[in-house]
């Protein structure tokens, strides 16, 4: 059995979440605990009030991160390329050409004006390893709510953001044209449910869980047996 890590600094030190936009659409500042230093965590519409915080504690961001590139996440990167110009804007390679193209992001089946901008500046690769200070940090692809879907996760920390792939108690759509259901489910139950039981999962809609909740709950997917 593992012993918890009672040292583990409390993530709400070094996360802030904000709820945005008319979906609800849950996006993040994670920072660097021994600088000023930090990331943002997908930007969905309305995301002047995560902008807002950064000037406010004077934070530097050293990159935004897309855990995919659905318009309720993406929506908001036109306003923070303006506000922290040069900003690395990341994405999997599985959607490096979302951001410019409303019918793969699906902003031009909404009925309202599309979400355009222009490409990413670094592609995110399955496996890859990104420093954000001391802390270390994990890309893992995990497609099937869209191909490009990315878990960002940190061992020392216990904490996957895990995008639209996992909720509490349930799961990502799979009924978008570009989504597949077969691999969400394996994305779940051989990326996700095989991290740690204690780490826990701020997804992009809904409250937080954990590991362990889901796999001994979620009545979409469960462990193998």
């Amino acid at each position: 059995m593992t012993t918890p890590n009672t040292n583990r600094i409390p993530l709400d030190q070094i996360i802030d979440g904000f709820t945005l936009g008319p979906f609800a659409t849950n996006c993040y500042i994670v920072r660097d605990p021994n600088s000023s230093e930090c990331w943002i965590i997908d930007a969905g519409w309305g995301a002047e009030a995560m902008i807002q915080r950064i000037q406010d504690e004077q934070l530097e961001p050293s990159r935004l991160i897309l855990t995919h590139a659905h318009p309720d996440h993406i929506a908001g990167v036109p306003a923070f390329r303006e506000a922290f110009p040069g900003v690395p804007v990341a994405i999997h390679a599985a959607e490096k050409d979302w951001l410019s193209d409303p019918t793969k992001n699906l902003s031009s089946a909404l009925g309202e004006e599309p979400v355009v901008m222009d490409p990413p500046d670094e592609i995110l690769e399955d496996e890859q390893a990104l420093g954000l200070g001391e802390t270390n940090w994990h890309v893992l692809h995990t497609p099937g709510h869209s191909p490009g879907g990315v878990t960002l996760h940190c061992p020392e920390l216990a904490v996957a953001f895990a995008g639209d792939t996992l909720f509490a108690g349930s799961i990502g759509r799979y009924d978008f044209p570009s989504s597949d259901g077969p691999a969400l489910f394996a994305s779940i139950r051989n990326r996700l449910y095989t991290l740690p039981d204690d780490t826990a999962v701020l997804p992009g809609h809904g409250p937080a869980t954990t590991i362990a909740r889901e796999k001994n709950s979620n009545p979409f997917v469960r462990p193998e047996e």
